[in-house]
C-alpha cells in the first residue's frame, strides 16, 4: 500500500510540474492575433418586412412570366450563331413564331406561334406543383422532390402504354413527353432509393456526364419561394441540385439566391448579382487551388461589360453592320458587338454548360442595369443556348420588377400563349404559390 501512495504521489508531482511547464512556455511565446469567426451555419428564414400578399403575387407572378418571355424569345433560334440570328431576323427585340420541329427538350408542338415555349417554362410548373405540397416546411424534402419527378415519369410512360391508334403521331407525341423525364427519372430512382452507388453511377452519366444546367432549370422557382432570404434559398436548391456535378451545384445555389434578393423590397438591381461574394453557405470560396469558379464569372461580367461601354464614336469601325431593327445608336451596337466578342472567349464545348449558362445571364444583368428589355434582348441576340438563359435571367429581372412592372406587350402575349399554346396558367401557378409560401403578417 505504502507503495502504490509513493507511486500515485510522483505521478501527480509529474503531472504539477507539467502544467507549470506549459504555462510557463505560453507565457514566453510571442502573442498571436485574435482569428475571425467562422461563417454563421445558422439560415434565417424571416419573411421580408413590407412584403404584402399582394406584392409577393406580382412578384411570383413576374418572375414565372418573366421567364416565360425569355424561354419564348429565345426558342425560335435556340442554340443559333449571333451571325445566324442577324441573318434570319435581324435584332431579336419581341416575340416571334418558334418555326422549328417539336423535341423532348424543345417545344413539344411542331411551328409554334409566337410565345411558344420550351421545357424552361414546363420546369416551373413542375416545381411548382411540388413546392406547394411543401406549405409550411421548414425545409424542402429533396426525397419528395425525386418522387415528384417519377411520378410524373410513370404517368407519361402509362400514357404511352394506352395510346390505341393507327396513325404514328400520338404515339410519337407522347413519347416526347416521356423521353423529356427519362433522363431525369434514372437519376431522381436510385436517390430517392436510397441506393448511393446507383445514383452515383446515373447522375455520372446524367446527359452523357455534361455539367449541364439542371438545377437552374427549376432553382429560380426555389428562389421565389423564399423571398429575400438568399442564404435560405440558396441552402434549399443546393439540397434540391442533386442533378447537378461539381460547381454547377453552387450555381444552383447562386440562381435561386438571385431570385430571392430581387424580390426583397427597396433593393437596387446593382445589389442582385453582388450576392455572389456574399452568400456561400457551403463556403465554395475555400475550396483549394480553384477558389469559387461562380465568382470568377461574376468579377468577368462586371470587366467586360466596362470595358464594352467605354468605348467611344473614335472606337467604331467603319465597316461595322448594324443588323436591322436595332433601335439603339451605332455607338451602343458597337458596345454590344465588343461585349459579345469578349464574352466568346468564355464559350464551352456544350452550350447548355452550367458555367456559360451562368456567365451569359451574369453578363445580361451587369450590361442591361436591371432593365428587362435590354436584358432580353442581350441574351437572345447573343445566341448559344439563349432561350434557357433569357429564361433564368427572365426569372430574376421578371421577381424584380414583378408582373406589373414588365413590358405590357410582352407580358400580356406571353401569358396567352403560355395558358393557350402550351396549356401552362401561370396565373393559377402564381396564385396557389402564393397560398403556399406566403408567411407575412
Amino acid at each position: 500500500m505504502h507503495k502504490i501512495k509513493h507511486i500515485a504521489s510522483t505521478v501527480l508531482l509529474a503531472l504539477v510540474i507539467g502544467l507549470l511547464a506549459c504555462r510557463q512556455n505560453s507565457e514566453n511565446r510571442a502573442p498571436t492575433f485574435p482569428s475571425p469567426a467562422a461563417p454563421s451555419s445558422q439560415v434565417s428564414a424571416d419573411w421580408p418586412k413590407g412584403l404584402t400578399k399582394e406584392q409577393y403575387y406580382d412578384k411570383v407572378l413576374g418572375m414565372l412570366v418573366g421567364s416565360a418571355i425569355g424561354d419564348a424569345m429565345g426558342a425560335p433560334t435556340e442554340m443559333w450563331h449571333r451571325s445566324g440570328i442577324q441573318a434570319q431576323f435581324g435584332f431579336v427585340d419581341s416575340l416571334d413564331a418558334v418555326t422549328r420541329e417539336g423535341s423532348p427538350e424543345g417545344p413539344w408542338e411542331d411551328n409554334l406561334a409566337a410565345g411558344g415555349t420550351t421545357d424552361d417554362t414546363r420546369w416551373k410548373l413542375l416545381i411548382g406543383n411540388y413546392l406547394i405540397t411543401q406549405r409550411g416546411s421548414d425545409s424542402l424534402d429533396a426525397k419528395a422532390f425525386a418522387n415528384h419527378i417519377i411520378s410524373l415519369y410513370k404517368a407519361e410512360m402509362q400514357q404511352v402504354k394506352e395510346i390505341d391508334a393507327f396513325g404514328p403521331e400520338a404515339m410519337e407525341r407522347q413519347l416526347m413527353h416521356m423521353t423529356w423525364l427519362q433522363e431525369w427519372a434514372k437519376v431522381a430512382k436510385p436517390f430517392a432509393d436510397d441506393h448511393l452507388q446507383g445514383y452515383s453511377y446515373a447522375v455520372n452519366k446524367f446527359y452523357g456526364g455534361e455539367m449541364a444546367c439542371a438545377g437552374m432549370l427549376y432553382s429560380p422557382s426555389i428562389g421565389g419561394f423564399y423571398p429575400g432570404q438568399p442564404q435560405k434559398a440558396y441552402t434549399e436548391a443546393y439540397r434540391l441540385g442533386f442533378f447537378d456535378h461539381g460547381y454547377a451545384r453552387d450555381i444552383t445555389g447562386l440562381t435561386a439566391a438571385y431570385v430571392a434578393k430581387a424580390m426583397e423590397p427597396g433593393v437596387k438591381p446593382e445589389q442582385i448579382a453582388l450576392i455572389t461574394r456574399e452568400v456561400d453557405p457551403l463556403r465554395y470560396f475555400n475550396s483549394r487551388l480553384i477558389g469559387r469558379l461562380a465568382y470568377a464569372s461574376y468579377t468577368a461580367s462586371k470587366e467586360i461589360a466596362y470595358k464594352a461601354k467605354g468605348l467611344t464614336e473614335k472606337d467604331v469601325d467603319p465597316a461595322l453592320r448594324v443588323p436591322k431593327n436595332f433601335k439603339g445608336s451605332r455607338l451602343e451596337y458597337a458596345q454590344l458587338a465588343k461585349a459579345y466578342e469578349l464574352m466568346d472567349a468564355w464559350l464551352q464545348d456544350i452550350p447548355f454548360h452550367a458555367g456559360e449558362i451562368h456567365f451569359i445571364n451574369l453578363m445580361a444583368l451587369e450590361y442591361s442595369e436591371g432593365d428587362f428589355q435590354k436584358a432580353m434582348e442581350f441574351v437572345v441576340n447573343y445566341g448559344r443556348d439563349n432561350d434557357t438563359v433569357a429564361a433564368i435571367t427572365g426569372a430574376i429581372l421578371g421577381a424584380y420588377w414583378g408582373y406589373s412592372g414588365l413590358p405590357k406587350g410582352l407580358k400580356e402575349k406571353s401569358l396567352k400563349a403560355t395558358k393557350e399554346l402550351v396549356g401552362i396558367d401561370l396565373e393559377d401557378l402564381a396564385r396557389k404559390t402564393t397560398e403556399a409560401a406566403y408567411r407575412g403578417d
